[in-house]
């Protein structure tokens, strides 16, 4: 009996993409069958959709506001822990930011060179009706500007309006390393439990996640036919040539700025590639990752005992790339053109909530940040269910391009600590 009910149990990510198949079958044979009730159904299905996307959406404020409080204080106590763990904070932060720059730059250029089906673009506006209160009337710039810090955070909550939201989270977690370390660890304990629980939450929701996601696409397809599912093909695309071609450029990066041998690097860390895509999973790839940066590579062991558990800790350098690049999907597939600063914006708040995001199951942290950077750059958020149902697949690429940035790190700050230590 019990072999059987292993055997039967499903994943949640096979469960998701289930929906997704059922869904988008269902919606497509009655397109096929009828169309007068194929729109009757996506009458019906898509109020189910978006019902399961706001119980996802309820819970973004609270968590994030905390994430960026906690991920604020964690980071501040590992810098605060010694100098070769703020060199590696440094190096974290600059990996991040320029591969955010990177997909920020790249994505846009790439989508704007795929074929877009005007048809496919008007039937998804009809589709999602709430695209015309989100893109009406963008402020000027200096109106712009003037929101970044808030004049009421609980307006700026209230609103969902995330940018004034995590600079007050800023504000608020720098302030709170500056007041009593006793009460400090009552408030971050406390933040720390809001995040739990909301976390809790959002894993309640992703429970339900087959049948929000069945509703969604089946409401897509029954509209729109069979071009979504192409357009969900491009977007797998995308993200997997976003991640290969960022793990690539790591390797010049390493040999101009670590000091390795392009040849020793690729060889010594191939085998913790390997462990990447086999389990999906940086935290398994750990024991793998001091292998091969002490044995094959020959970092000092005080650095690698620091910078890889803080890496694995703090710095996911995939994790802005895949906020930006469903984002950036989003506004190609409605044929929206973001502006420069919003896309600076949403660069800078993926490279934020991706610090606070770092120990999170893949699908509560995909939904918990791209929701506020979908929503930062003016953009709808009803796709990301589609989206959220098809990131796993790109999960081996973003884990073996984190494992190697991870090592990349480990480089850099070594090369640093041999340095300080020749010119004492």
């Amino acid at each position: 009996m019990t072999r059987q009910n292993t055997r039967f149990h499903a994943s949640p990510t096979v469960r998701i993409l289930i929906g997704l198949v059922a869904g988008a079958l269902g919606g497509l044979l009655l397109v096929w069958l009828d169309p007068a009730m194929a729109s009757a159904s996506a009458d019906v299905a898509q109020p189910l959709g978006r019902l399961w996307l706001n119980a996802l959406q309820m819970t973004v404020v609270p968590l994030v506001f905390a994430l960026v409080v906690v991920g604020v204080s964690a980071a501040n106590d590992a810098a605060a822990s010694g100098r070769t763990a703020r060199r590696a904070m440094i190096v974290f932060a600059l990996l991040l930011s320029a591969g955010a720059i990177f997909v920020a730059i790249v994505a846009p250029l790439l989508l704007s060179l795929l074929p877009r089906d005007p048809a496919l673009i008007e039937k998804l506006r009809a589709t999602m009706p709430a695209l015309a209160a989100n893109n009406a009337a963008a402020p000027g710039l200096g109106d712009w500007i003037a929101t970044i810090i808030p004049s009421n955070a609980l307006a700026a909550a209230a609103q969902s309006a995330m940018l004034p939201l995590v600079v007050f989270a800023l504000f608020f977690g720098f302030a709170l390393t500056r007041i009593d370390a006793a009460r400090r660890a009552r408030m971050i304990e406390f933040f720390q439990a809001i995040a739990d629980t909301m976390i809790q939450i959002v894993r309640w929701v992703l429970w339900a996640a087959p049948l929000g996601v069945f509703a969604l696409v089946l409401g897509v397809c029954a509209r729109t036919g069979s071009g979504v599912i192409s357009a969900l093909g491009w977007y797998i695309a995308l993200q997997c040539s976003m991640y290969l071609t960022v793990t690539i450029l790591l390797y010049p990066a390493v040999v101009l700025f670590g000091g390795e041998r392009l040849r020793t690097f690729a060889a010594g860390i191939l085998p913790a590639q390997v462990v990447a895509a086999s389990t999906q999973s940086s935290l398994a790839s750990l024991p793998a990752m001091i292998e091969s940066a002490r044995t094959r590579l020959g970092h000092p062991a005080g650095v690698v005992a620091l910078v890889l558990p803080m890496a694995v800790s703090l710095f996911r350098i995939t994790s802005p790339m895949q906020y930006l690049g469903a984002a950036t999907f989003v506004a190609w597939i409605y044929g929206i053109d973001v502006s420069v600063a919003h896309l600076a914006v949403a660069t800078a708040l993926a490279v934020v909530l991706s610090l606070g995001a770092v120990g999170l199951p893949g699908q509560v942290s995909f939904m918990a940040a791209t929701m506020p950077v979908t929503s930062a750059m003016g953009l709808p958020i009803e796709p990301l269910g589609l989206l959220l149902a098809v990131d796993t697949i790109p999960d081996v690429f973003a884990t073996v391009g984190n494992v190697s940035a991870d090592l990349v790190a480990s480089s850099l700050v070594a090369r640093g600590t041999r340095h300080e230590g020749a010119s004492d």
